[in-house]
């Protein structure tokens, strides 16, 4: 489905897989972690997001939740959002160059609240 477009691109809504596929296993912060997402989403000609979520047996210190995450959106070669997590710093997110809390309430939230800011900066820049 078109969203919007820029420069006669259309962007499309993506299609992110299911949060129930655990194929993997690997190692973050020296912990055996379960890989829950890892994927490359276009949205257009010059525009995607990269999603990786981990399900580890225990929080990260600075969290309150057992997931590792990270899920970037990249225009024109520049990151221009981040949702995160690192040891020590917690939940957070970064919106161009401003960085802020963010509440963790589940993976599926994380998701949602991230494509609503990625389609808020979609509308942004087609300036709609």
């Amino acid at each position: 489905m078109a969203v919007g477009a820029r420069g006669g691109v259309a962007l499309i809504e993506p299609q992110i897989p299911p949060l129930t596929r655990s194929d993997s296993v690997g190692i973050v912060t020296n912990m055996k972690a379960s890989l829950m997402v890892r994927e490359r989403v276009p949205f257009g000609e010059d525009s995607f997001a990269d999603l990786v979520l981990w399900k580890l047996p225990q929080a990260l210190p600075g969290s309150t939740h057992g997931y590792k995450y990270r899920l970037a959106y990249v225009q024109r070669g520049e990151c221009v959002l981040r949702y995160d997590n690192e040891a020590g710093k917690g939940d957070h997110r970064h919106v161009r160059t401003k960085e802020s809390a963010y509440r963790f309430e589940s993976p599926e939230k994380l998701i949602q609240d991230f494509l609503r800011d990625v389609r808020r900066i979609n509308r942004e820049n087609s300036g709609s």
